[in-house]
């Protein structure tokens, strides 16, 4: 028990335990925000090598390491930017581009990157792979589409998410729900065609692939995630028209890439 004269101790002071707390939260913060700066570099290597894993990816470019992606995608790549009436967009460094942002926009404002992809840099392109971005039941979804040369043949597609249910929605990002969309067309005589996920599921994996072989517009769907799936049909419908005036410029130019 404090004597009557003793001066209570500013450190148990509620004033005290205020001040302490807010210079600790402010040191913290600034700690945290110089770590954040300092790892961002890395943090945006990261991305862009995974993007360009995930661009071979979708043409059947298996690689090993992340090295062995950005030797190849060097190689094997060529990026630029077209806009809705398929011209080609000059000083557009498609590597920078925020595809979200760019999502948002009306679809005749968007800038849209291309990805040729040829035996090498140059020569007759084999694939060409097209970024789409949507969203799902909870949050975004995105992915790459490669078209074979013929610029009507699905060769392959890769999708990912930020927020969809595990073990439902989330299955878009797993090769067995992927594997559906290879051959599929979304041209027919000339005319594009959406590509829709149909509701409920045949029974997934193989089956999956064999109910709906004779149909080149439709995939099997999911069970439990149709609103992920009308969210993946949607954004392939949105990004393909977007892409349409480009695709209809190549129909015919190119021969199919083989596989």
């Amino acid at each position: 028990m404090s004597q009557p004269n003793e001066k209570p101790d500013f450190r148990q002071s509620n004033v005290y335990i205020i001040i302490y707390s807010v210079v600790l939260t402010v040191v913290c913060g600034v700690l945290l925000a110089i770590a954040a700066l300092g790892l961002k570099p890395a943090q945006d290597a990261n991305i862009e090598m995974e993007k360009k894993q995930n661009i071979l990816s979708a043409a059947g470019i298996k690689t090993a390491t992340r090295e062995d992606a950005a030797k190849l995608y060097e190689e094997k790549v060529s990026a630029y930017a077209v806009d809705f009436t398929g011209k080609k967009v000059d000083k557009v460094d498609v590597s920078k581009l925020d595809l979200a942002a760019e999502s948002k926009k009306k679809p005749k404002e968007r800038i849209l990157p291309i990805y040729e992809i040829s035996n090498k840099k140059g020569e007759k392109a084999e694939f060409f792979v097209v970024p789409v971005y949507g969203f799902g039941l909870w949050n975004d979804i995105w992915g790459y589409i490669a078209l074979k040369g013929d610029v009507t043949t699905i060769n392959g597609v890769k999708f990912d998410h930020k927020g969809e249910t595990p073990g439902l929605g989330a299955r878009i990002a797993t090769d067995e729900i992927q594997k559906r969309y290879i051959g599929k067309k979304i041209f027919k005589d000339s005319k594009l065609t959406p590509i829709f996920m149909e509701k409920g599921e045949q029974g997934g994996g193989d089956r999956s692939i064999a109910v709906f072989k004779d149909m080149p517009d439709k995939v099997d769907g999911m069970s439990g995630a149709t609103i992920t799936g009308v969210g993946l049909s949607n954004m392939l419908d949105d990004y393909l028209k977007c892409y349409e005036s480009f695709f209809k410029g190549k129909l015919g130019n190119n021969k199919v890439a083989s596989n």
